[in-house]
């Protein structure tokens, strides 16, 4: 286990108090005993420090925390989560295709990788160094997954889609499943073939049920870093930017293309074929119908600037008592008319 010091090495970190105390897990305030660190993001927390049994507070500068070693860094939550991985991240040691995997006989397989009982592998597919199928998981011909990536239990990624390192998939998920495309004959639809594939770069995470369409013709890419909720659904041809976050339950339709940097909130809809800029944020729930320029926040539907819905949503609470008073306001205009034309 590491010491408070070896920690702060580790994040770039002053030490204030006995850096070589051991760190055994990290835990919340309530919870935190003797040999535990936990952290302080939000100073509205800070009063609860005076009843923690803690060894260790990971703490912005400027704060005391009497008979509480302290590691001080500028951004405690980022180093909650550096921490959070040191104590508790490690990987399991490779276990190779156990018993139980089917792993066609032309895949190439990359050194210490663990290929759980359950997983079916498919013709001509390349795996990297170092990653984990856990069970269930099926690859269909021409899959790649890279190195040190973990896709978990019942994933199903389809022919031809290509996964980068490092790249997290929870379980669930469906990655290549055919675009939504149909041709109307008059009559019915006539299915459109999709033969594109699906691309994720390198550090993506896709989250549990997420299904990535691929493409109609080319590719579905979802560029580095880039992170994304459960239950998204990212219609066939769509680009997604680098390091941009898709909250739960988003739907972006076909061809439509996000930027770099953008937050895109919880169950917020995307119209095909429309460009959002780079450091856009939607809010949750916002229908986005047409083109987003860059650096903006936008919220509501159809999506108007945050300062306008703010405005808009305020008056929607005053909209009976209007009602009443247009209503009144009209019947005595009609009789100021009638005392008009009277005279």
């Amino acid at each position: 286990m590491p010491t408070l010091n070896e920690l702060a090495a580790l994040l770039g970190a002053e030490v204030v108090g006995d850096g070589s105390v051991v760190i055994h897990r990290m835990a919340p305030i309530d919870s935190a005993g003797p040999g535990d660190i936990t952290f302080v993001a939000n100073p509205r927390y800070l009063a609860r420090l005076k009843d923690t049994t803690a060894s260790a507070v990971i703490i912005k500068p400027g704060f005391e925390c009497p008979g509480l070693a302290m590691l001080v860094c500028d951004n405690p939550y980022l180093a909650f989560a550096k921490v959070l991985t040191a104590l508790h991240g490690q990987r399991p040691a490779p276990r190779g295709v156990m018993d139980g995997a089917w792993v066609d006989s032309t895949a190439e397989l990359g050194e210490d990788i663990t290929v759980y009982p359950g997983c079916v592998v498919g013709k001509n597919v390349r795996i990297g160094r170092g990653t984990i199928l856990y069970p269930g998981v099926v690859l269909y011909d021409g899959v790649e997954v890279g190195e040190d990536c973990l896709v978990h239990a019942g994933v199903l990624v389809r022919e031809g889609c290509r996964i980068g390192h490092r790249v997290i998939v929870q379980p669930g998920a469906v990655i290549g499943s055919d675009g939504f495309g149909f041709a109307p004959d008059g009559r019915g639809y006539y299915k459109i073939p999709q033969v594109g594939i699906v691309v994720l770069e390198d550090d993506v995470e896709v989250g549990a049920n997420v299904c990535i369409d691929r493409a109609a013709m080319g590719v579905t890419l979802v560029k580095r870093g880039t992170k994304i909720d459960n239950l998204v659904q990212i219609a066939h041809n769509v680009t997604i930017g680098e390091d941009t976050i898709l909250v739960a339950q988003v739907g972006i339709a076909g061809s439509s293309k996000v930027g770099n940097h953008c937050t895109i909130g919880g169950q917020a809809g995307l119209a095909g074929h429309i460009k959002i800029g780079d450091n856009t944020m939607v809010a949750a729930q916002s229908g986005i119908m047409s083109d987003l320029p860059a650096g903006q926040v936008f919220s509501g539907t159809p999506g108007m600037p945050h300062r306008e819905w703010l405005k808009a949503s305020a008056a929607v609470k005053n909209l009976p008592s209007m009602r009443k008073t247009v209503s009144s306001l009209q019947k005595r205009i009609e009789e100021l008319e009638k005392l008009v034309r009277e005279r």
